[in-house]
């Protein structure tokens, strides 16, 4: 397996922890979507796999309703995707990735986690070549599909890795999913494959995944690194945040 199966590994085990976390990401996303691209899903394709990922996420309706709502009001300050890039103490480079209405508080609170732990915000350019941008799909198995068979096929539609993942919801029910990485251009020739070939779509995103060596640290290292990490994954502003930390062994 490739880094985007280790990487996805690694982010899975975080996830039931941060529901709400996850359902104010998803709303600033669908926002933004509508935005971009209408509230219409049929015109919308990343409205429509946010839609699909939100009901995986047993989003709650008017969290849902709320976000469109908010994309239409005229009164409503745009969000605006901000990139930053810095290092983290003992030499970790962190890819942040936010969508704000305030750029000069979410620069100001951005640059507070990184010198309260001890690192620091650096320009652009600093760390993103350290990570590949990747678009990512779930999609759920369809009986008598090889995966095999199936990754030959999308390979011309961009798709450079693909594999079997077990799930589970935020119940602890588990089901089986296809994960699908391709360049970050080919996002639009992915999913239209997805749908028109009758998959069903479970999410679809963007991700940055390392293409360095993963740096490990010892374990009182790690607790400084997770302080600022949690440090902005806990900022509203923040939707995502990406490093090149070596996982903790299980």
């Amino acid at each position: 397996m490739g880094r985007a199966f280790e990487f996805r590994k690694e982010r899975k085990m975080k996830r039931w922890g941060h529901m709400a976390r996850t359902f104010t990401k998803l709303g600033k996303e669908i926002t933004i979507a509508v935005k971009q691209g209408g509230p219409d899903v049929t015109g919308n394709p990343r409205l429509r796999a946010l839609m699909a990922e939100a009901r995986t996420e047993q989003m709650p309706k008017e969290n849902i309703e709320r976000a469109i709502k908010k994309a239409t009001e005229s009164k409503q300050g745009d969000f605006k995707e901000v990139t930053f890039e810095g290092y983290g103490p003992f030499g970790i480079a962190y890819l942040v990735e936010t969508a704000t209405d305030n750029n000069t508080r979410t620069v100001a609170n951005v640059r507070s986690y990184f010198t309260k732990c001890g690192g620091s915000l650096g320009t652009s350019g600093s760390v993103s070549f350290m990570f590949d941008h990747k678009c990512m799909f779930r999609i759920k198995p369809k009986d008598g599909v090889d995966i095999e068979e199936l990754e030959l096929e999308m390979i011309d539609y961009g798709v450079d890795e693909m594999f079997e993942s077990e799930e589970e919801d935020k119940d602890g029910n588990v089901y089986n999913s296809i994960v699908i990485y391709g360049d970050y251009t080919a996002y639009g020739q992915i999913q239209k494959y997805i749908e028109e070939n009758g998959f069903e779509l479970i999410s679809g995103g963007f991700e940055q995944i390392p293409n360095v060596d993963l740096k490990d640290v010892t374990p009182e290292q790690r607790v400084t690194l997770d302080k600022l990490t949690n440090l902005l994954e806990d900022d509203e502003d923040v939707t995502n945040v990406y490093t090149t930390l070596k996982p903790a062994e299980e």
